[in-house]
């Protein structure tokens, strides 16, 4: 019987001295093959995920990983699970596209005896070894206070871009927000719709409300794809420097979060880590040590990136 531990109070319960390994088949000697399912590869986040892992893995000598394109199809993303059970890799790695379509695969996967561990996006219900994951709630509720007492704290009107609806990080991220700009009654929101991650639809979105209101003043993006279409929109509205905007990844790079607010482009980006060097770090628990438990739970910290600090991080190449 695999024993999946409990946490309460944040602490992991003790495991009987009998337990066994949490993997059939374990020790620092063989070599394993990590499955990884990931949602998608057009996201920039989701590519950076992908790159941390394949950077990371390389110094596990025991480790190969094997990145499978869900390419944001409920269909595809269960085909690949089901592979990956059929080829028996020894962990599984996954990133749900839309997590209900996608929770029997992975319960199948889990039953069969093989660790599965989650990253950003969870399944439903519990069949799964450990969650790898930012607090989506927590980073959007610090970006709302953020805007309600550093970037308009004299109040004006809000909007939101959600990101996929299906999906627990653009819900969580939602509420979040909501949370944090309601500590000012000033700010008031007055437009919130799904963009679902994606930039062109960013654009659209955000060009309509700016047309149905144009005294917006700042709009929080649940993603960095989503605030550059806030940006280019706010542009195309001839509204430059007026909106404030704010993302959620922070990714490093030309074409990242941190570039773009460092450049004066947005106002704030929050660091949405990717989880890449814990779920590793997870999977040689678990593969090598032969773990007879780990934490149910992994919560990754976040870090505000903002004028004060982005020229920096930006240079370093963080």
């Amino acid at each position: 019987m695999r024993i999946i531990p409990m946490l309460v109070a944040g602490t992991l319960m003790a495991t009987p001295a009998f337990a066994k390994p949490l993997s059939k088949t374990c020790g620092p000697h063989d070599h394993y093959v990590i499955g990884f399912s990931q949602a998608n590869f057009k996201e920039p986040y989701r590519a950076q995920v992908n790159h941390e892992l394949e950077r990371l893995v390389k110094t596990i000598p025991q480790f190969k990983i094997v990145i499978a394109d869900g390419q944001a199809s409920d269909n595809t993303q269960v085909s690949q699970v089901e592979n990956f059970l059929t080829q028996q890799v020894d962990i599984l790695f996954v990133s749900a596209f839309e997590a209900a379509p996608l929770t029997p695969a992975v319960s199948r996967v889990y039953k069969a005896g093989i660790p599965v561990i989650e990253l950003d996006r969870k399944t439903l219900g519990h069949d799964y070894t450990s969650f790898v994951t930012g607090d989506n709630r927590a980073i959007a509720k610090q970006a709302g206070e953020y805007a309600a007492t550093t970037l308009a704290p004299e109040g004006g009107e809000v909007a939101i871009l959600e990101g996929l609806p299906s999906s627990s990080p653009a819900i969580e991220r939602l509420e979040g927000f909501k949370a944090g700009i309601a500590s000012n009654p000033k700010l008031k929101l007055v437009a919130v719709q799904p963009v679902d991650w994606m930039q062109d639809k960013a654009v659209t979105v955000f060009g309509a409300m700016l047309q149905s209101h144009p005294d917006i003043k700042l709009v929080y993006a649940s993603n960095d794809l989503a605030a550059a279409g806030a940006y280019i929109a706010a542009k195309q509205a001839g509204k430059s420097g007026q909106v404030k905007i704010i993302g959620t990844d922070g990714l490093p790079g030309p074409s990242g979060g941190i570039r773009a607010v460092a450049d004066g482009e947005w106002a704030a980006t929050m660091v949405y880590p990717t989880g890449a060097a814990q779920a590793l770090d997870l999977a040689r628990k678990i593969l090598i040590d032969c773990a007879a438990s780990v934490p149910a739970l992994i919560t990754v910290p976040t870090q505000l990136i903002d004028a004060g600090n982005a020229k920096t991080i930006y240079a370093r190449g963080s």
